[in-house]
């Protein structure tokens, strides 16, 4: 492990620059900059030994994986018997903590190499390892006499009262665990349990799969002029998304109305999957699913959702209703015999409306947001909020999974070496195409006394670097990254004790405020001003330009903000007490209520909405963090998005907390935010 002294830091990055020669002007990039600036070099590997995928040996080759595996498993055994056999106390606990951790840290790994790993024999080594872990930790979370171990303690209120409150909130998470797969029930019942879960696997797989998958229909039954913007399978027109940005009204006509065509067998898969849920939720004690899902989160409750999301409508009726019309008088310039807004016209309408008022084209903002000029800002950001920065370190032979992986060493001015993000930032095919944050391993208080490092990979598709330039971002782009580091910060910040609650293992409803927080820094002149430089001749991005993008993102805000409350509003209602009426009659009934545009007859969107299955019964979550940021940036950074001691202040309120604290708690005692009852 490397020592990190950080007044040398400072000098080295004083003295350290690179400098990259892009026409005739010359632009100075600091370490980080010109690390993300550059095509990747790597040092020729023939005679370094290979340190294996995250420096972890036995993963220097396919095989590696069983090992680990079946270490992990050896440590589960002796784990289980010590919980089983000590006397209730914090070591209950720990022992527990230590049993989640041996488990993560192979299953985590694992998840993220069967995604992100160019080698299928990776890939595939990789789902095994899954498989197995998952199969391990559906036996613990039924293990009687595991549960009892824990029960114990629980039950005993005066060994309760001695314990710290995150020790006690991470035993009542763990018994939560144990809860909702069954424990409590008898013999048949928790067999009964398994089974459901058994079948909602497959059913989530059916359904994901469903989703994406394309519709087809004759090609004489569409206008020839329109064959060119879809796929051609012989005498067949594949239509394989809403094509939501053509400027053609037909074309995003026709592409809603066959892509969202209902499918007979994905419309069952949709009913028994929602049937299997609550017949779990209701076998395990809740009253419905979303009441089960809820258990643990800011909200709590379906009603304090509902209430919440009822809130916002209220709030946004009449901008709303301003935006429908601003919608309609767009439309009637282009198609004055037809100027009815339909639910196919919402984000193009919005897009042109945004592009007309205030010339918001991608193209000339890009010069100036170049990966280094961004990682650049970032490193400035947290090193003026929490006295943080990101050190490019040289990945070992065989660390990284990618040639063109960067690696960050997270060095604080006083505590030293936080932990590592890998970044994984380039498009490659095979790769996701989503931007997300990955925890390899989550951070905890080792029995020496030192502290496990949290390692976490953020996965971006962006452009590769050419010789003749940088990789360059779209407005988009460059908010993407501020957001996916948020959750990156939330991980390296979090000096948990457990990591059973790491950084981001917290509230799904929390989640999201620290990366959404970095939304609003992402869109501040007196941050952007700190890094946004042409690349070619190193002039700052006009402050006009930066206004003209920040008040374009309000142009139609109240109707997309509406169109997201009604999907939160479908997901509630379809995981709340099961209803007379199929998914469609209620997506009827709830876009006539909480949305504006008309149901189109024939459509079935629900078949389409994947995040049914990763965020059931908490698809509002975004919206409640987004409300949480919100009232962050504006207590602690609207006045100065660069002060310390508010920066520190977030650290200590929230983000060094990670699940370790019931979230509203702080929420409501560092920042004074309440939920609507």
């Amino acid at each position: 492990m490397s020592v990190y002294n950080p007044l040398l830091l400072r000098l080295l990055r004083v003295r350290s620059r690179a400098v990259l020669r892009l026409g005739r002007k010359v632009t100075t990039w600091s370490p980080v900059g010109a690390a993300f600036n550059a095509q990747a070099v790597r040092r020729p590997e023939l005679f370094n030994k290979n340190v294996g995928l995250f420096g972890v040996p036995e993963l220097s080759s396919t095989e590696g994986f069983e090992v680990v595996q079946k270490r992990a498993l050896q440590e589960t055994e002796q784990l289980v018997e010590k919980a089983c056999s000590t006397p209730p106390g914090a070591v209950t606990v720990e022992t527990f903590d230590k049993l989640s951790d041996s488990l993560c840290r192979v299953a985590d790994l694992a998840d993220f190499i069967k995604v992100a790993h160019p080698d299928p024999q990776y890939r595939e080594a990789a789902e095994k390892t899954c498989i197995n872990i998952g199969t391990t930790v559906e036996k613990l979370n039924t293990n009687v006499e595991l549960c009892k171990s824990l029960k114990d303690l629980l039950d005993n209120k005066e060994l309760m009262a001695k314990l710290d409150p995150e020790t006690r909130r991470v035993a009542e998470l763990f018994m939560f665990d144990f809860e909702i797969s069954g424990i409590h029930l008898d013999k048949k019942q928790r067999k009964e349990a398994v089974n459901l879960n058994v079948q909602l696997l497959d059913l989530n797989n059916q359904f994901l799969m469903g989703c994406h998958m394309p519709n087809r229909i004759d090609k004489k039954a569409l206008p020839k002029h329109i064959h060119q913007h879809f796929t051609n399978e012989g005498s067949y027109i594949q239509i394989g998304g809403l094509h939501a940005d053509a400027p053609d009204d037909l074309v995003r006509e026709i592409a809603y109305r066959i892509f969202l065509y209902p499918n007979e067998e994905m419309m069952g898969t949709l009913e028994e999957l929602l049937s299997c849920r609550n017949k779990l939720a209701k076998l395990v004690g809740y009253e419905s699913f979303a009441h089960r899902a809820l258990k643990g989160t800011m909200a709590k409750n379906p009603d304090t959702v509902m209430n919440f999301l009822q809130l916002l409508t209220d709030k946004l009726k009449d901008r709303t209703e301003k935006d429908f019309e601003m919608m309609k008088d767009m439309k009637t310039k282009f198609n004055p015999r037809n100027p009815a807004v339909m639910p196919w016209d919402h984000p193009y309408l919005s897009g042109v409306i945004r592009a007309e008022r205030f010339n918001i084209e991608p193209s000339l903002y890009s010069p100036y947001f170049s990966l280094g000029a961004c990682m650049e800002g970032l490193n400035s950001l947290f090193t003026q909020l929490f006295g943080v920065s990101l050190l490019s370190e040289q990945p070992s032979a065989g660390e990284v999974w990618n040639e063109d992986v960067r690696k960050l060493a997270v060095v604080h001015e006083t505590e030293g070496l936080m932990g590592y993000i890998y970044c994984d930032f380039f498009y490659r095919p095979d790769k996701p195409h989503q931007d997300c944050h990955f925890t390899i391993r989550g951070g905890r208080l080792l029995d020496d006394g030192q502290y496990q490092l949290p390692v976490v990979v953020l996965m971006l598709n962006l452009p590769s670097p050419t010789r003749s330039a940088p990789t360059l971002l779209t407005p988009a782009m460059m908010e993407n990254l501020f957001h996916e580091m948020g959750h990156a910060m939330h991980s390296m910040l979090g000096r948990t004790r457990y990591q059973h609650v790491t950084g981001t293992r917290c509230a799904t409803d929390f989640a999201e405020v620290p990366s959404i927080l970095m939304e609003y820094f992402a869109a501040d002149y007196r941050v952007i001003n700190q890094f946004a430089r042409h690349y070619q001749t190193g002039q700052p991005l006009p402050q006009s330009m930066v206004a003209r993008l920040c008040e374009s993102k309000k142009v139609c805000g109240a109707a997309d903000t509406q169109l997201q409350i009604f999907y939160a509003i479908l997901d509630q209602v379809y995981h709340g007490k099961p209803q007379s009426r199929s998914t469609t009659d209620i997506l009827m009934d709830m876009q006539q209520k909480y949305y504006g545009l008309p149901y189109v007859p024939n459509t079935a969107w629900q078949l389409r909405f994947s995040h049914l299955i990763g965020y059931g019964a908490k698809y509002y979550s975004y919206l409640m963090s987004r409300a949480v940021a919100s009232m962050v940036w504006r207590q602690c950074f609207h006045k100065d998005p660069l002060n310390r001691e508010n920066g520190e202040r977030y650290r200590r309120e929230m983000l060094a907390h990670g699940g370790g604290k019931e979230p509203m708690l702080m929420v409501e005692g560092g920042f004074s935010f309440t939920l609507p009852h």
